[in-house]
């Protein structure tokens, strides 16, 4: 959506989306929300246990109502989990309530950034580089589908990432204030 007063990062596991969303939101001046780390925050558990004890589902679930009320706020910068497109209301959501931009990242790249986290329930398992393919089969026509703008992967650094994304969304996206309706 375009224009709007909010941006929704979205793209596959390891891309950047938390720690480039955070350097965006600086820039820019919205509030940060990763959605994977505001369920941990309203469960109080994290997300390794909410796999364990409801299953995928569950937590799909869980990550469709917050998704819900939180793209309803204006002046966010939503960093979404990588698989929160997979419904497709979520994807209808993030598609008409922001901006939405889609930072990509190889198969390869996202080796290298996940290869030492055991956080991800997802990718548990022997062949990391398989499960990667599976999703990414699966994901990336759904990102590209709602993706206002998208960013390919490449950056060694945060900085220069999120530098390069500012220059990329300055030349696409129309911010659009806040109404005070909007926040009623």
């Amino acid at each position: 959506m375009n224009p709007s007063s909010s941006l929704f990062l979205i793209g596959p596991t390891g891309a950047g989306k938390t720690s480039v969303g955070r350097r965006l939101a600086n820039h820019y001046g919205l509030s940060f929300i990763d959605l994977d780390q505001e369920i941990e925050r309203q469960t109080g558990v994290d997300i390794p246990t909410i796999f364990e004890i409801e299953g995928e589902a569950g937590f799909r679930q869980r990550e469709s109502l917050l998704l819900d009320a939180i793209t309803a706020r204006g002046e966010i910068l939503l960093a979404t989990g990588a698989g929160a497109v997979l419904d497709p209301a979520n994807a209808d959501r993030l598609a008409t309530r922001g901006f939405v931009v889609w930072l990509q990242a190889s198969i390869g790249q996202q080796l290298e950034r996940l290869e030492r986290d055991t956080h991800r329930p997802l990718l548990a398992g022997t062949d990391r580089r398989a499960r990667l393919q599976s999703m990414a089969e699966i994901r990336e026509p759904l990102y590209r589908r709602i993706a206002d703008l998208a960013i390919p992967g490449g950056s060694t650094t945060v900085a220069t990432a999120g530098d390069r994304c500012i220059d990329l969304i300055d030349h696409h996206w129309q911010r659009q204030p806040i109404r005070p309706s909007q926040t009623a």
